[in-house]
């Protein structure tokens, strides 16, 4: 009987040994697996971050690159409207949006900024141009001016506005008679300078977004 109870004991503690083994593993296992999640839970957010920081990075510099453009081209804008009297803050949104911030190729290979058209061969490029006919976007042909520099192009577009076309002189009187940066971007429209049905709305909303009017002054 002694002998059979002393198996029995050991039998047990066999068993008990044997659970405590399993319940170490699980909790070990256990670790391993909440390891594993809080590693990758980091690894998530490290890459988020990253990924934040990357899109915060790339708008910095395209801020950068709008201001950069902007100091570039308002010295002169203001510069002639005392001769032409085209207020700077109309001068420098077209520019924006005609040559998309100076990097379309007509403004960053040939310094148009403001999509000039040409009949001179020996000075003029033909590009692909966007023109709304119809009441849709249609992709042309356009013979587009070639300028030496910014500052060429500025002032062809000034002397265009102020002087008119070869067609009419008066052809953009109301631009240049506005006394408001509103009043000039809707001249823009009623004058017929773009055939965008919306250009004097992302005009307005340009100089407003970037503060233009601060040149006017």
């Amino acid at each position: 009987m002694a002998n059979q109870r002393k198996r029995q004991g050991y039998r047990r503690k066999q068993q008990n040994n044997g659970l405590l083994g399993v319940l170490i593993t699980l909790l070990i296992l256990l670790i391993a697996i909440f390891g594993v999640v809080r590693g990758f839970e980091y690894h998530e957010a490290s890459l988020q971050q990253a990924a934040i920081d990357s899109s915060k990075a790339v708008r910095e510099k395209e801020q950068r690159e709008k201001t950069a453009f902007i100091n570039k081209i308002a010295p002169y804008a203001k510069q002639l409207y005392q001769t032409y009297h085209i207020l700077p803050s109309i001068t420098i949104a077209q520019a924006i949006l005609e040559s998309d911030w100076g990097k379309s190729r007509l403004a960053s290979e040939y310094n148009n900024l403001f999509g000039v058209k040409s009949t001179d061969p020996n000075n003029s490029k033909v590009l692909d141009t966007q023109e709304y006919v119809d009441g849709a976007w249609q992709t042309v042909k356009g013979r587009f001016q070639v300028y030496d520099s910014y500052d060429a192009s500025l002032l062809a577009h000034a002397k265009l506005l102020a002087g008119g076309t070869s067609w009419n002189q008066d052809q953009y009187t109301h631009v240049v008679n506005a006394t408001d940066y509103v009043s000039a971007a809707n001249g823009l429209q009623q004058d017929g300078y773009a055939t965008d049905p919306g250009y004097a709305k992302k005009i307005i909303q340009i100089i407003d977004k970037y503060k233009l009017t601060q040149y006017d002054t």
